[in-house]
């Protein structure tokens, strides 16, 4: 596996930490700031970079590279996998009216499956129900092939968020990109750090991702009830007290922040599933809590390897960027020093995340949580 990687900051010119070879039909991941990714000689000027490159854009809230944070820039990797290969496929949800889980079956049917060991998906991050789009995928793939990824960010504006294959960005996009190899080893993993405080309350009517009503209370006035005056600051306010969902039919406890707000129906819009009958309480978090959580992340993504990493990809959430203001680097120090320091990394702060919890095959849609990719051939 070959790697490149670079940055292209506020003052508009590209740094690379490495030499730059030419590569063989690489990879090329770019995740940036929304208003740097719009620019319209951004694509020309990467594609001029790797004319046979296949490049990915994602927004984000927050650009990860090394064990670097960034804001407001663009980070690029590109990848020529020498034992692997990779191919990758998009849809739009404009395509779909927006039903997501259709969506994502078709992602899979234009795949090949084929030896398919892993997909890792970049979404739209605002206008999209992600367990929704989970469980499409899984209706097509074999159990065997895992999935990890995340949804586009915006740092916390939530206004819309682009992606896109071999074009300019986009609103709407979904990228799958399907990794194959006989030799190849993908393990993923997250974590949080989030604790629970407060009553107990069971949701009573809910749609999907729409949160309608607790207790037979409307789920809005009681959620700004709990905020007081920070609820002048939603939805934005809404990442820093994120709510832990515990489903009838499950003993894990999922983190669901809240991506907009529907004042005409006292509503609440959450980035993935918030079925009737679970129990949802607030969750508040400390720096120190989030920098270990990201360590046990990192913890349970190396178990079991082969292989030391040699690329890991880092999806953490927007909320723990907040919490963690000037000490954001210290959750990516905390992953490198669960993984070691030969890996290279990148990623960036999202609005959700997408892993199995530690020890399962199937794929959820998580917030707040540290996720990790770690791949070597």
């Amino acid at each position: 596996m070959k790697i490149q990687q670079g940055i292209k900051e506020k003052n508009g010119v590209w740094k690379f930490f490495q030499e730059q070879e030419s590569l063989k039909n690489p990879l090329v991941l770019i995740f940036g700031n929304r208003y740097a990714l719009e620019a319209d000689n951004i694509y020309d000027e990467i594609r001029e970079l790797y004319p046979d490159g296949h490049l990915v854009f994602g927004t984000t809230s927050g650009e990860i590279i090394e064990s670097r944070v960034y804001e407001e820039s663009i980070v690029l990797t590109a990848i020529e996998f020498e034992k692997s290969s990779f191919e990758v496929v998009r849809e739009n949800m404009k395509n779909f009216d927006m039903d997501v889980e259709e969506l994502g079956e078709n992602l899979i049917e234009t795949l090949p499956t084929k030896n398919l060991k892993h997909t890792f998906i970049i979404s739209e991050g605002t206008n999209v129900n992600g367990s929704g789009l989970i469980k499409g995928l899984e209706t097509r793939l074999n159990e065997k092939v895992s999935i990890s990824g995340g949804l586009c960010g915006d740092d916390a504006r939530f206004e819309r968020t682009l992606a896109s294959y071999n074009e300019k960005p986009k609103e709407g996009e979904i990228i799958c990109i399907g990794f194959y190899g006989d030799t190849l080893e993908i393990t993923s993993a997250n974590y949080g750090g989030w604790t629970g405080f407060g009553p107990h309350r069971t949701i009573t009517k809910s749609k999907n991702n729409i949160l309608y009503e607790l207790d037979n209370k409307p789920a809005l006035d009681l959620y700004k009830q709990y905020l007081g005056e920070r609820a002048k600051g939603l939805p934005e306010a809404a990442l820093l007290y994120p709510l832990s969902v515990h489903k009838p039919d499950s003993k894990e406890v999922l983190v669901r922040t809240i991506l907009a707000i529907d004042e005409e129906n006292n509503a609440m819009v959450l980035a993935g599933d918030v079925p009737v009958g679970s129990k949802v309480q607030l969750m508040m978090s400390t720096v120190d809590d989030i920098a270990e959580g990201a360590a046990v992340a990192g913890e349970y993504a190396m178990r079991d390897r082969k292989k030391e990493p040699e690329l890991a990809l880092l999806v953490s959430c927007v909320g723990r960027k907040l919490v963690m203001d000037q000490r954001t680097e210290e959750e990516v120090e905390e992953v490198r020093n669960s993984i070691g320091e030969h890996s290279k990394m990148v990623g960036f702060y999202s609005y959700g995340e997408m892993a199995p919890f530690a020890g399962q095959k199937e794929c959820k849609l998580h917030n707040q949580t540290m996720t990790l990719t770690l791949l070597s051939e």
